[in-house]
């Protein structure tokens, strides 16, 4: 698409106006938001020194506060809609995420209305003890996890993989980072 070719600020601020104004979801070229990326990448390279360098934090600001809005605008279209395959890939990726919560949220719901709670007992703990791989950010002493193996001690820097259960609490006492592992 045309757009592409030429993206900045301008361009950027009509597909997003138009975006708003249509109940469609627009098609974007596939590539429209690794292009983007690239355009903003760039942005954050150029150095620049007193007011260029204020105007470029500001476009960079405004690009990123379009890019938020284009990407929840379609999703939320996308959620009321079948459009699934007018969705760039990285769209796709964040919707995929979406079924999936739907479908756990299902299977709870389900388990529940039906008396099955040894089904949400299993399904607990799995959950609980499921290996997460975080990166310590401070030092800590070693742990018993809840699958009741021992973990640590850990230095900054370290990574380990541990069950959930205790990497959320490292995570949400600024121990711990998550580290994301694609499969």
């Amino acid at each position: 698409m045309s757009e592409l070719e030429s993206l900045d600020l301008k361009n950027l601020h009509v597909i997003v106006l138009q975006e708003f104004q249509t109940e469609e979801i627009q098609e974007l070229n596939p590539d429209f938001f690794r292009n983007l990326s690239n355009f903003i990448g760039n942005l954050k390279n150029e150095e620049y020194d007193g007011i260029e360098n204020k105007t470029k934090s500001n476009m960079i600001t405004i690009a990123t506060s379009l890019t938020e809005l284009l990407i929840n605008k379609r999703l939320e279209k996308m959620s009321s809609e079948s459009s699934y395959s007018i969705l760039t890939d990285e769209e796709k990726f964040i919707f995929d995420s979406n079924d999936e919560m739907n479908e756990r949220k299902d299977m709870i719901i389900s388990g529940i209305i039906n008396g099955k709670s040894k089904f949400l007992e299993i399904t607990s703990t799995k959950h609980k003890t499921k290996p997460v791989t975080v990166r310590f950010v401070k030092e800590f002493d070693e742990i018993v996890g809840v699958d009741l193996e021992k973990y640590g001690p850990f230095k900054p820097e370290d990574i380990a993989t541990i069950p959930n259960e205790n990497a959320q609490a490292l995570i949400s006492n600024g121990v711990a980072l998550k580290v994301r592992i694609e499969e």
